[in-house]
């Protein structure tokens, strides 16, 4: 008699075991874990490390490289009330000197003055943002849309609420909350440049 095929996980199983493998891959970049040991001391509102130092290095270590190759930059998004330039760029300058130690560019951005600024560069119609969440929503990528901070007890908290299947599958899904074709692609494409294993998903489909 055959036996029966193996069941899949329950699916908050498997939500869980692929939040913990994000994670762990998360730090075995030793700049992402350096800058989010050092991140809590700047005192900034809703800080999180995002983006592309996150989810690229789950790349390189799936591709068997090093964690750290081909990141371009590690990007820090807070959010302030005070929207003035120069509230920002004093905090720019603190994290500058935070990190200074470091091989690597580090980027800070106050997600609530994004609107100020992403029209005139992107296209107009993005909305005032309404905490550091808001703005990875509307990173151009599905998948992409990760952040990680420590949390008061010294663990590592994520945010993630997009398909993290799709993040390790390495397939690319143009985002339905800021849907812009064009810049969809040429972002996809450049990252393909660097993990050309990654696919591109028909956003029609």
């Amino acid at each position: 008699m055959s036996s029966a095929p193996p069941l899949l996980p329950p699916a908050p199983t498997r939500q869980a075991d692929e939040r913990e493998r994000l994670a762990a891959a998360i730090l075995r970049n030793p700049n992402n874990a350096a800058i989010l040991e050092r991140l809590p001391s700047l005192g900034l509102a809703d800080a999180w490390l995002v983006a592309g130092c996150l989810f690229q290095t789950v790349w390189n270590l799936d591709s068997g490289r090093p964690a750290t190759e081909d990141i371009f930059d590690y990007d820090i998004f807070y959010f302030d009330e005070d929207i003035s330039y120069e509230a920002e760029d004093r905090n720019i300058r603190r994290a500058a000197a935070l990190f200074a130690d470091l091989p690597v560019r580090v980027d800070l951005k106050n997600q609530a003055r994004v609107h100020l600024w992403y029209g005139e560069r992107f296209g107009p119609g993005y909305p005032r943002l309404r905490s550091s969440a808001d703005g990875v929503d509307r990173f151009l990528i599905e998948c992409t849309r990760v952040a990680a901070r420590r949390d008061a007890c010294g663990g590592l908290e994520l945010y993630a609420p997009a398909r993290l299947a799709d993040l390790f599958a390495g397939v690319l899904r143009p985002n339905l909350a800021n849907l812009r074709l064009e810049l969809f692609a040429a972002k996809a494409e450049s990252l393909r440049v660097r993990w050309p294993w990654l696919v591109i998903a028909d956003p029609l489909a």
